[in-house]
């Protein structure tokens, strides 16, 4: 297997997350949330592009046709990259200024969940949402510290789930018909020394893939025992999430951010906020669940 890290593209972002592969264009989604900004690049034509949302934007899921599903700073919006537009769906905690909308991902029955969390460090002010094809809203969780890390097991029986100031990995039984989960259990409590658990993912085999916040490195864990399999390190402290990408879905995309990092950190970490690849990594991810919409967006 190859565990060497390597930059994938020449940017910086203040917060890169959400870095999501597009088979059908054969590009790479990411944001910054904290500029606003949406990022792509695209492998047929070698080229990065991007758009200015207008606020932050907290995750990205596919749609289909140029189109993505997004959780910006106070609601559900959608996104379409080749008109360059930004649309409405629903607003989501837009009464509440102090919070914000961070990581989402789409469900195997195409239904976007996402989460809020305090943006000025209040306790447990944050929820967990999904927005369904017809556009309605389910509050699946309150008093959630910092929404985050999602995914699903291959048989779709088992939802797992990151509250990044718990310093837990939880997992819920799922019912994939209802969009429901319950009986929650503790899978992994890290230790604060370990950084905090952020952004994940799976890989064919359905081990878990945790970026590790001021950890400065991506591990891989059982998804049943919870067992620490693989750690691959980074000359970065802030890792915020990762995927799998490429024409065989083996090469890993991870996001890092420079938000919050002193003088002399941003010195001993030149390439904080970069967005950095390992190719061929030995495992293989699955395709990303698309958001399946039931009525036209406009």
């Amino acid at each position: 297997m190859n565990s060497i890290p390597e930059i994938f593209v020449a940017h910086t972002s203040e917060l890169a997350e959400s870095p999501v592969w597009d088979a059908d264009n054969n590009r790479i989604y990411w944001v910054d949330i904290e500029k606003g900004i949406l990022h792509w690049y695209n492998f047929s034509d070698q080229a990065k592009h991007e758009l200015a949302i207008g606020q932050k934007i907290g995750s990205v899921a596919l749609i289909a046709q140029n189109r993505l599903v997004a959780a910006l700073e106070n609601g559900f919006f959608s996104i379409d990259t080749l008109k360059k537009s930004v649309t409405p769906i629903i607003e989501i905690e837009s009464q509440i200024s102090t919070n914000r909308f961070n990581d989402g991902k789409c469900d195997p029955a195409g239904r976007f969940w996402a989460g809020t969390m305090s943006v000025i460090g209040k306790p447990n002010a944050g929820k967990l949402y999904m927005l369904d094809g017809n556009f309605r809203v389910m509050e699946l969780l309150r008093g959630v510290g910092c929404s985050n890390g999602m995914a699903w097991s291959p048989d779709h029986a088992t939802f797992y789930y990151i509250d990044s100031l718990s310093y837990q990995l939880v997992t819920y039984d799922f019912d994939m018909f209802l969009g429901a989960i319950s009986n929650q259990k503790i899978l992994i409590q890290f230790a604060p020394d370990e950084g905090i658990p952020d952004g994940m993912t799976t890989d064919s085999q359905g081990a878990l893939w945790i970026a590790m916040w001021d950890g400065g490195n991506v591990s891989r864990y059982d998804p049943v025992s919870g067992k620490l399999l693989l750690r691959i390190k980074f000359p970065v402290a802030r890792i915020s999430s990762c995927t799998f990408g490429g024409p065989e879905l083996s090469d890993l995309f991870i996001t890092t951010a420079r938000v919050g990092l002193s003088e002399q950190q941003l010195k001993d970490q030149p390439l904080a906020g970069s967005v950095f690849v390992i190719k061929n990594t030995g495992f293989t991810g699955s395709p990303a669940h698309p958001f399946l919409v039931s009525q036209r967006i406009v």
